[in-house]
């Protein structure tokens, strides 16, 4: 994760190296304020994973003598069925054209599925199942 923080952080310091020049130059708010939010946003990434990276032990991304090899093996679970995804995108869309459209009740409707969907993701494998 070392190696993520440390591309988000490179990102930041270009995003609001950016803002201060576009500052200088144009003198336009709205650029400013878009790039320094732009810069804000990265901070927070490469602040999570500096924090996260702290906690984890090294990968071979994290190492410069490492070689391929280093990182063959098991990647991790990925649920072989799961059908949230499908659900979330669905609540994600109706979320985007309710507030396209702006109708607060359908925005009301769509917000509580895609919570429903996020946490039927999260705690896919971790509710007790009824099969056993």
């Amino acid at each position: 994760m070392k190696v993520e923080s440390r591309i988000f952080e490179i990102c930041t310091a270009f995003f609001f190296l950016c803002a201060i020049v576009y500052g200088l130059l144009s003198h336009e708010a709205v650029g400013i304020v878009g790039l320094t939010l732009t810069g804000g946003l990265s901070l927070i990434i490469g602040t999570y994973f500096r924090f996260v990276s702290r906690r984890l032990e090294a990968r071979p991304e994290d190492n410069p003598d490492a070689e391929i090899s280093d990182g063959a093996g098991e990647v991790g679970f990925f649920s072989p069925g799961s059908y949230w995804p499908i659900g979330l995108a669905a609540g994600a869309a109706l979320v985007g054209i309710s507030v396209a459209y702006w109708m607060i009740w359908a925005l009301v409707i769509s917000g509580a599925i895609l919570i429903f969907m996020v946490g039927g993701l999260l705690f896919e494998y971790h509710l007790p199942r009824s099969d056993h």
